[in-house]
């Protein structure tokens, strides 16, 4: 756990503020449908998502289907009513009590930590609805997964993007 970037990320989320102008950029990357689940993010997800997508592209990193997941990636979060308190108590979970949040049921006052633990798999799940390719659903559902150090030369494209989207998003 890094308690240093967490707490930048706790205060960041809690000052959150996405432009009009923010999300005719988001649009420019996901279809009509997609465009809607963005907007059901809370503003705090948007503009996570805002930073990761503009911190890809200001690397170069152009693959549309990468930028689509980029902005798409935490969409599943939107599942429950979560705040920075709540995604804040989740990760200190994960952290120290990985067992017990596996079992944690997605019901009464233990859904949002549910929600938090799944949204991968919902997010492909409803980019699947909105009409995303099929690239982008798998890195929004594996965005979460630990990848295996491995020959980079031997990588396939999709581990390739997941990785560069994993990376951006745990330092953005």
């Amino acid at each position: 756990m890094k308690p240093l970037y967490r707490a930048r990320q706790f205060c960041a989320a809690l000052t959150a503020r996405v432009t009009e102008t923010d999300l005719a950029e988001a649009d420019r990357h996901l279809p009509p449908r997609a465009q809607a689940l963005f907007r059901q993010m809370p503003r705090d997800g948007q503009a996570h998502a805002l930073r990761v997508l503009r911190e890809l592209k200001r690397t170069g990193r152009t693959h549309p289907a990468l930028l689509a997941a980029a902005l798409l990636h935490d969409v599943g979060k939107s599942a429950a009513r979560t705040n920075p308190l709540t995604r804040a108590i989740f990760v200190v979970l994960k952290h120290w009590a990985p067992a017990q949040l596996a079992q944690c049921p997605a019901t009464g006052w233990r859904k949002p930590l549910a929600v938090l633990r799944d949204h991968p798999r919902l997010g492909a799940k409803w980019a699947r609805v909105a009409g995303c390719d099929e690239l982008t659903i798998r890195l929004i559902g594996r965005h979460q997964e630990k990848l295996e150090i491995s020959d980079w030369g031997l990588e396939r494209e999709e581990d390739r993007l997941l990785r560069l989207l994993q990376e951006v998003d745990d330092r953005t």
